[in-house]
């Protein structure tokens, strides 16, 4: 592809690719210069140069020389939308979800009700790229945009057809998400998280809002899970743009829970849809399950899904991993469930969730992230102890900062809270501890395989560490 033909000028310079590591830059490359919150990507510019970059999107007052300067006052955006015109074709439907919690699942839960449905589809997000037959881990909730860009049409090129991704709020502030068409978006709340990053709340959901106000297609449409607090205002502000919406909830006008009974093995859903009742048994547990599942389900049908199949395939879709995942029965016959819930709001949905299923004590084993948001630790630890029977304070992924200082700031809100520094001590500490009819959760790490201490990623599976425990 030649320049002219990204930029819509008569510049006849091949292109090979794009990047925004100057590391990675090769002949005939477009390279990215961002400024960004630990490095500043315009120091970079003549080393891309001296690599081969042909062009170099970045702002107007940026040192540009040896190179095509591609000036933009907003060059992430710029360069999200040339990266796009390179990169294309995309799979034919995409879907993108945000809010704080649940958005793992509901990408995970629409790829299966894809696929029951016949299209070959995919998912990206905090687990990789999944499809039918693979897994790929990318580390990110929303990768940068080259890879998330090459990502997507490759799986086009796999003859994928239909994709959802996870459109976390550091993704949308940084243009991560841009450049390809966006059918669909769905909403599944929101709460405290991410201020480390985003400093208040208002500008947190502003970064989630971009969304809807900017990202998803002119067009498109927006699933709404109604029983949110912020509800009513993302639907306000869809509305006003001109997107279609459809609302999904107890409060839900297009697909309505008209009940929720738990079972043993999950729950029992009564739903109404254009005029008819559906009966789903669904095999999740926990009401937040539930939501995912239900927004997942809208948005299936909002690109094209017929309502009475994608509701009845509801009934078939496992659980996503790491995601209140049972790992195993302890000796004493107490599950161990897994769970990712690492904010306060998480943490409670997490707990209600298991509650129902415990007959006697409910007991829950979390920590929390360093270099994160550290007003959320208290909160998190008040949540736990108000809501289970025993609490064990542990470590999760301390980063470059002191666990124990992470372990006194959780307990500062959980004063009668046990603490047990060693991640895998407190889980054997909690399976020791707990007998029969008793559950146990352990809360903040779901689905990953390491723990981050320092500038190490030291191998750490909760699911697997529990099955050892239990040996």
């Amino acid at each position: 592809m030649r320049l002219g033909a990204l930029t819509g000028s008569d510049d006849n310079i091949p292109v090979t690719g794009f990047a925004i590591d100057h590391r990675k830059v090769a002949p005939g490359t477009v390279f990215g210069a961002f400024r960004g919150t630990r490095f500043n990507g315009e120091d970079f510019i003549p080393a891309a140069v001296a690599a081969g970059a042909v062009a170099v999107v970045a702002r107007p007052e940026a040192p540009v020389s040896g190179a095509a300067h591609i000036a933009a006052e907003e060059p992430r955006r710029t360069f999200a939308e040339l990266a796009a015109r390179f990169f294309k074709p995309f799979p034919q439907v995409v879907v993108a979800v945000t809010g704080t919690n649940g958005k793992t699942s509901n990408v995970e839960l629409c790829r299966q009700l894809w696929r029951m449905a016949g299209h070959p589809s995919a998912s990206i997000g905090t687990l990789g790229v999944t499809t039918a037959d693979d897994q790929v881990t990318t580390g990110l909730t929303t990768p940068d945009i080259v890879t998330f860009l090459s990502n997507m049409a490759g799986l086009e090129r796999m003859g994928i057809s239909h994709a959802a991704f996870e459109a976390s709020s550091h993704g949308l502030a940084q243009y991560r998400t841009e450049g390809l068409p966006v059918h669909a978006a769905g909403f599944t709340n929101f709460s405290r998280d991410h201020l480390d990053y985003h400093l208040t709340m208002d500008a947190y959901f502003e970064a989630k809002m971009r969304l809807f106000g900017e990202v998803v297609e002119p067009d498109g449409i927006a699933v709404v899970w109604a029983d949110d607090a912020k509800s009513d205002e993302v639907v306000r502000r869809c509305r006003e743009r001109g997107l279609e919406v459809m609302t999904v909830g107890r409060a839900g006008e297009t697909l309505r829970l008209v009940s929720r009974e738990t079972s043993e093995l999950g729950q029992k859903l009564v739903l109404e849809m254009e005029g008819r009742t559906h009966k789903v048994t669904l095999a999740l547990i926990g009401a937040y399950q539930a939501a995912n599942a239900l927004t997942a389900a809208g948005l299936v049908i909002a690109t094209g899904g017929d309502v009475e199949r994608t509701l009845a395939n509801l009934g078939r879709v496992h659980p996503v991993r790491g995601r209140l995942e049972r790992a195993v029965i302890t000796r004493a016959g107490a599950p161990v469930y897994v769970d990712y819930a690492h904010t306060p709001d998480a943490i409670e949905s997490a707990i209600e969730a298991l509650r129902p299923h415990a007959r006697s004590r409910l007991i829950t084993v979390f920590g929390a992230g360093g270099d994160r948001d550290v007003g959320k630790r208290a909160e998190m630890g008040a949540v736990a102890t108000r809501l289970s029977d025993l609490v064990i304070v542990t470590d999760d992924n301390p980063r470059s900062e002191d666990p124990a200082a992470i372990r006194r700031d959780i307990l500062e809100g959980a004063p009668a809270a046990v603490e047990v520094a060693g991640r895998r001590e407190a889980i054997e500490a909690a399976m020791a501890e707990a007998g029969p009819g008793d559950i146990i959760l352990l809360a903040g790490k779901g689905h990953e395989q390491g723990q981050i201490v320092g500038d190490m990623v030291l191998p750490f599976d909760d699911v697997v560490v529990a099955r050892e425990c239990a040996a």
